[in-house]
């Protein structure tokens, strides 16, 4: 459900129904459902521009992603990271994120993940030239 708001721009439903998510993938020890809750939470604050938030989210995601050896979300993680920074103006910060991912993304052969991370890359280079 959490999506499905998430995809209509209806944000404040979509961070209820992931609160929710990640009280239950808490409660019943699913690290990855969790990691996966935190990311999503990260996207609903970055679509309400509550970028401090985001990032927050995203930091527990990763740390969860890297501690279960979840390296697609870990990747993920990263980019959620770099679209935060991006937004709070630290286009260097975000930058490396993005090149933490692109690296993840290239190690599994992650393609469509591999071009996510490039075109972000090539965003924060433009931002900074």
């Amino acid at each position: 459900m959490g999506n499905a708001y998430y995809f209509l721009g209806q944000y404040e439903q979509a961070r209820e129904y992931y609160q929710q998510s990640l009280a239950i993938t808490r409660e019943i020890g699913d690290r990855n459902g969790e990691a996966s809750s935190y990311n999503n939470l990260g996207s609903v604050y970055n679509s309400l521009g509550q970028y401090e938030q985001a990032r927050e989210y995203y930091q527990q995601s990763l740390a969860i992603t890297r501690e279960i050896g979840d390296r697609n979300g870990e990747a993920n993680s990263y980019i959620g990271l770099g679209n935060a920074y991006y937004f709070l103006g630290q286009y260097e910060q975000a930058r490396e994120y993005y090149q933490q991912s692109l690296a993840i993304f290239k190690e599994i052969g992650d393609k469509p993940g591999e071009a996510k991370a490039l075109f972000n890359v090539d965003l924060c280079f433009k931002k900074v030239q």
